[in-house]
């Protein structure tokens, strides 16, 4: 294989900034930071805003709009028998 090609595809920590979790999976994402692991490893540190432990659709608290005080069904009722004739 050629040198110089490839990524630096190595062990990265992610870590959810809303709640502290933190993951560790293999990633190519560039780093300026490196955080020091409980088992002593130091590993590139990558921030995220979001993660599947703190994202709604994942925690199961994100609202349906369906299910908001009925507002589908009302703009159904009021605009929904308006055609437009040609």
């Amino acid at each position: 294989m050629k040198d110089g090609i490839h990524p630096n595809y190595r062990d990265v920590c992610f870590v959810d900034l809303s709640n502290g979790f933190k993951f560790v999976t293999r990633s190519c994402a560039n780093t300026k930071e490196m955080i020091k692991m409980d088992d002593g490893r130091e590993l590139p540190l990558f921030k995220l805003d979001t993660s599947s432990e703190s994202h709604p659709f994942y925690t199961g608290t994100q609202k349906s709009v369906d299910n908001m005080g009925g507002r589908v069904e009302k703009f159904r009722n009021r605009f929904g028998k308006t055609a437009v004739a040609k």
